[in-house]
């Protein structure tokens, strides 16, 4: 790439390792230093434990892209993970913004599946027609803002991926999440969820909105709201394309 320094952002899809696509595998063989959150490193196992391990606590995300450049003006081949795809709440933009300040330096987004796809998988096609992402983690982005685009969702009939749907300082938003969509939709909206996506304890559910409103979820849980097409099918969630059978 024009003779510049290379960084990679890779995703690591839910962490393990046959749900990494061969182009992440391949470029974390071939970098000298990977750099991640504590977790995401411990997901990768065995495989990398040859390369440098470098890690920053959660809300360090800043301080962990510069260590990429930092890196990277050394000479050493780097990889920045992140968990899903690196692109969708990842850290992909961040390093694209920080790179301003380091016009040698080329970034390289690998794609990862994200725990839309992965979660949908589990409980079985509830994105089968249009859907947005919406995330409940409010650090980075005013609630207010969260209520209103939850509100053109439930209003434009969108099958919703719910990120980030609680933690200890928020056990009660997908609660309030649930509230807001009830304005809108029928509580026997089919919905489901799955926490752990791909990893030990694994646990996938289906249940109506009202249901989905009492259940209780952590921030390794993807919440799946259908549209007025989902059904739960066999104990799957379904959302209809549209195809005449």
């Amino acid at each position: 790439m024009n003779g510049k320094k290379v960084i990679y952002i890779v995703g690591m899809g839910p962490g393990r390792e046959d749900m990494m696509t061969g182009q992440a595998l391949h470029v974390l063989d071939s970098c000298e230093v990977i750099i991640g959150y504590t977790v995401y490193l411990e997901l990768l196992g065995q495989r990398f434990l040859d390369k440098e391990l470098l890690s920053t606590p959660m809300r360090k995300e800043v301080e962990r892209c510069r260590l990429c450049f930092e890196k990277a003006a050394q000479g050493r081949r780097v990889a920045l993970l992140c968990s899903g795809d690196a692109g969708i709440y990842g850290m992909a933009s961040l390093m694209y913004e920080i790179g301003e300040e380091y016009p040698d330096c080329e970034l390289c987004v690998v794609p990862g599946i994200t725990a839309a796809s992965s979660g949908a998988a589990v409980l079985g096609a509830p994105l089968g027609h249009d859907f947005c992402v919406v995330s409940l983690s409010d650090l980075l982005t005013p609630w207010e803002l969260i209520e209103r685009r939850l509100r053109a969702a439930a209003a434009g009939d969108f099958c919703i991926a719910v990120y980030n749907p609680a933690s200890r300082k928020r056990s009660d938003y997908l609660c309030r999440a649930c509230d807001i969509l009830l304005e809108t939709l029928s509580a026997k909206r089919a919905c489901g969820y799955v926490e752990n996506i791909g990893r030990e304890g694994e646990r996938p559910a289906v249940c109506t909105l009202e249901e989905l409103r009492g259940c209780k979820v952590n921030m390794f849980t993807t919440v799946f709201v259908g549209n007025s097409q989902t059904r739960i099918v066999g104990g799957r969630l379904v959302t209809r394309r549209g195809y005449q059978i």
